[in-house]
C-alpha cells in the first residue's frame, strides 16, 4: 500500500530476501507520486492495483476514469496483471441488486483491459456477500462473450522484449490461424504464461507447472488456468502425460489442435525455447 515510487519496491524485495521469503508484489496505486514514477513501478512490481478510492481523494472525481484507463493500458502493455478495486458494486452492501452504473462500472473494467476486478466491503461487511459475487461473475461473462477485444498481438507498436516474449506473441498467432483449441505451455515460474497472457489470445491459456504456489499466482492472471503436473525430467515423456491429463480431466477432448511451449530443459527459470502444434 501507498507506494510512491521504484524505491519501495526495491526496499521491500531486498527485505523478503533478507527473510528468505519472496513473494510477488502487487503495487497499489493510490497516490499522485504513484502515478507520477508508474512506468517504473510496473517495471518493478509484479502486479498494479487501481485502488480508485484513495486516488479520488487525491484527485478530482473527474480525473480518476481517464486515470484508470491510463493504467491499465500501461500495465497490459507492459505485461504485467493489474486489478481494478473500490466501490464496484458499493450499494449491495446493503442490497441484492446494483445499479445500473455500477454495474456499467465493472463492465467498462473489462473493455478497459483490467486482469481482474476486487470487492471489498460488499464482501467484508456487506449483507449480501454471495450475491456481489455472482452478479460481478455475469457481468463479467456477458461482456466477455459479447464484445471483441482489442487484440495486441496484431499491434506492431508493441516492441519484443526478450526471447520469451516473443515465444508468447507467436503462440498467440499460431493459435489464431490454425484455429487451436487453447494454448499449452509448460512453465516453473509462470512467467511464460503472463509473456502469452499479454497478447490476449482468443482461446484459453492452460499453464502447466509443478508449483503449487505458481498455480495460485496464475489465478490473477488474464486467461490463464494453472493446473499442477508431475515433474517429469523428459521433455517429450511431460507433453504426452500433459496431453493425456487435459484429456482425462475434460479440458479438451480427442482431436482437439493446441499450440504448445515449452523449454528445454524442462522446469528451469527463463529456458523457454520451444513452440509445438500437436493435436489431443
Amino acid at each position: 500500500s501507498f507506494v510512491r515510487k521504484k524505491d519501495d519496491i526495491i526496499d521491500l524485495r531486498r527485505k523478503m530476501e533478507k527473510f528468505g521469503k519472496v513473494v510477488p508484489i502487487i503495487a497499489k496505486i493510490e497516490k499522485l507520486e504513484a502515478v507520477k514514477s508508474i512506468d517504473d513501478i510496473i517495471e518493478l512490481a509484479d502486479a498494479i492495483m487501481v485502488a480508485r478510492g484513495d486516488l479520488g481523494v487525491e484527485l478530482p472525481t473527474e480525473d480518476v476514469p481517464p486515470l484508470q484507463k491510463m493504467l491499465i493500458k500501461k500495465a497490459n502493455k507492459a505485461g504485467k496483471p493489474v486489478i481494478t478495486a473500490t466501490q464496484m458494486l458499493e450499494s449491495m452492501v446493503s442490497n441484492p441488486r446494483p445499479t445500473r452504473a455500477e454495474a456499467t462500472d465493472v463492465a467498462n473494467a473489462v473493455l478497459d483491459g483490467t486482469d481482474a476486478v476486487m470487492l471489498s466491503s460488499e464482501t467484508s461487511i456487506g449483507e449480501f456477500p454471495i450475491e456481489a459475487v455472482k452478479v460481478m461473475d455475469r457481468i463479467i461473462r456477458t461482456i466477455e462473450t459479447q464484445y471483441k477485444f482489442y487484440e495486441p498481438v496484431f499491434d506492431s507498436s508493441l516492441k519484443l522484449k526478450n526471447e520469451v516474449d516473443a515465444i508468447g506473441r507467436a503462440a498467440c498467432l499460431l493459435a489464431q490461424q490454425l484455429n487451436a483449441k487453447a494454448i499449452v505451455t509448460i512453465t516453473h515460474t509462470g512467467a511464460t504464461a503472463k509473456a502469452i497472457a499479454k497478447y490476449r489470445p482468443s482461446v484459453p491459456i492452460i499453464a502447466l507447472t509443478d508449483s503449487n504456489e505458481v498455480v495460485k499466482h496464475l489465478n490473477l492472471i488474464w486467461g490463464v488456468t494453472g493446473i499442477k503436473i508431475r515433474e517429469i525430467s523428459e521433455t517429450d515423456k511431460t507433453i504426452e502425460n500433459a496431453k493425456i491429463q487435459l484429456k482425462e480431466s475434460g479440458i479438451l477432448n480427442s482431436g482437439d489442435l493446441i499450440i504448445m511451449t515449452a523449454g528445454i530443459p524442462l522446469f528451469q527459470r527463463g529456458s523457454t525455447n520451444m513452440i509445438k502444434v500437436e493435436k489431443i
